[in-house]
């Protein structure tokens, strides 16, 4: 790929995130469930987070292997925050 074909990706990309971002900050102003909210936001989030890895911090273009060193990684680091979070929710209930 040229470093123009570069550029066009790159801002290809780059009016994607802009254009979710908008999105979610409409969703933010509208009266929906938390439920059906949460989802769509975080859903948002995660397209947004794997074209920020992809083209902007370059793991499109690395290899393979390393790309998938880093999925355990990210599992362990979700595990445990799951767990802290899951502590936290105690906090709510000791004021009751």
């Amino acid at each position: 790929m040229s470093s123009h074909d570069h550029t066009k990706a790159y801002l290809i990309v780059w009016f994607g995130l802009l254009v979710l971002t908008i999105l979610e900050v409409i969703l933010a102003y509208t009266t929906l469930a938390v439920t059906v909210m949460l989802v769509t936001l975080l859903s948002l989030s995660f397209v947004k987070t794997g074209l920020i890895v992809a083209y902007f911090m370059h793991m499109k273009f690395e290899r393979r292997s390393l790309f998938w060193t880093l999925i355990p990684a990210t599992v362990v680091c979700i595990t445990l925050l799951s767990v802290f979070f899951a502590d936290s929710l105690r906090i709510l209930e000791l004021g009751n």
